[in-house]
């Protein structure tokens, strides 16, 4: 091992013991490594001072709101991903951005060992440790909580002992992790699956069943990325941001599952993420719209396999990197605008419009106008349903 350690810095009570706790465990010094997604909280420079009073030899601090937003939830966006059909990936798809910055700082700092403070039973020691590995197989990887016995009354106990400048004695009764893209909480009476959220436990919504006048909103999207919202350019950290407000403040994003972990237990999760599925409605009724249909079914399977590989810590995969790649494709013509209707809870879509539409309106009404040639359908029945009256008749013939 070197003579110093990356560490992942939250400035929360495991990390901040966790740089004194590694240097007595390892003789090494300990560079600490804190990386904005949009979570909130402490501003960047509080978090950089602490992490230094903690023993690190240096801090990192880097905004990554922009990046996150567009080289990580974008492509999210324009796969429609969703984990088991219901997450879209708020924990996941931050880990291989902050992956990317400790690997930098390893590299900087001539530093051969990366720790985190990941748990022995959570998806996301996978995540950062598979990411590493991908970007800079020579790196090693320590994680404090599991590898070290660091548990939480021991990093009380450590800090007082210590004198160290964080709180030690409050502690909320959840696990919580949040970025702009959405919000995760677990533990607590929440590991009992029979109890019900309470709202205490939710940030980033209101309680939609409060009554309020319903928001209706047009997204503007141009290659299955948002451009516009009601008109106005944004880029893509403003329209999640500006969604997260809008849908948030109608209900819309919660989600209460029980989903299957890597490490193979399940797990009872709450999430809030009201401009992620917000944005996923919009653009998967606008690729509805200006995708062809065999394109489309064969992207319901990528899609689910894009979510379990980024769910999984395979963002740095070459399954990965193929599958943007077919995404991309996939959203060549995702353009134009979804106007949308949200209230107590739900993100309607009312209406689409594209000028890369397949919509033909001559050939779906009904009414006068209509160009559809009905005398050709019969013929096709005949033929599309031929496979399986040979079958039934094969059947019928070697059965009776």
């Amino acid at each position: 091992m070197s003579s110093s350690v990356v560490l992942a810095f939250s400035g929360g009570l495991d990390t901040s013991v966790g740089i004194g706790w590694i240097k007595d465990a390892t003789g090494c010094d300990v560079i600490a490594v804190a990386v904005d997604v949009g979570q909130g909280g402490e501003d960047l420079e509080v978090i950089r001072e602490r992490a230094l009073a903690c023993g690190a030899v240096d801090a990192v601090v880097v905004d990554a709101r922009t990046e996150f937003a567009e080289h990580f939830c974008m492509p999210a966006l324009k796969a429609d991903a969703l984990y088991m059909d219901r997450y879209p990936l708020v924990s996941a798809l931050s880990r291989p951005l902050i992956v990317k910055h400790l690997v930098s700082a390893a590299k900087q700092f001539g530093a051969d060992t990366v720790a985190h403070g990941c748990t022995g039973k959570g998806n996301d020691q996978v995540r950062f440790e598979v990411g590493i590995t991908a970007l800079a197989p020579e790196l090693s990887c320590i994680a404090p909580i599991r590898d070290l016995g660091l548990t939480r009354d021991k990093a009380i106990d450590y800090a007082e002992a210590k004198g160290l400048p964080i709180e030690t004695t409050k502690k909320s009764p959840y696990s919580i992790d949040q970025n702009v893209w959405g919000r995760a909480v677990e533990t607590g009476f929440l590991e009992d699956i029979w109890n019900g959220p309470i709202e205490d436990i939710y940030s980033y919504t209101d309680d939609p069943a409060i009554a309020r006048n319903a928001d209706e909103v047009i997204i503007s999207f141009e290659h299955g990325i948002p451009v516009a919202i009601d008109g106005s350019p944004v880029t893509p950290l403003q329209a999640i941001e500006i969604m997260n407000a809008r849908a948030g403040a109608q209900g819309v994003g919660r989600i209460d599952m029980v989903e299957d972990r890597l490490v193979g237990i399940k797990s009872r999760e709450v999430y809030e993420a009201p401009g992620a599925m917000a944005l996923i409605a919009a653009h998967q009724e606008l690729c509805n719209v200006t995708v062809e249909r065999d394109l489309a079914r064969f992207a319901g399977t990528a899609r689910q396999r894009w979510a379990e590989l980024v769910y999984d810590g395979l963002w740095f995969s070459p399954l990965k990197r193929a599958l943007d790649e077919f995404f991309t494709t996939v959203n060549e013509h995702v353009t134009g605008d979804v106007r949308m209707t949200m209230h107590g809870g739900r993100a309607v879509v009312t209406g689409r419009r594209s000028s890369h539409s397949l919509y033909d309106f001559s050939l779906a009404t009904y009414d006068t106008g209509d160009t559809f040639d009905q005398s050709l359908a019969k013929g096709f029945v005949t033929l599309w349903g031929l496979p399986s009256r040979m079958a039934a008749a094969r059947d019928e013939r070697t059965q009776g």
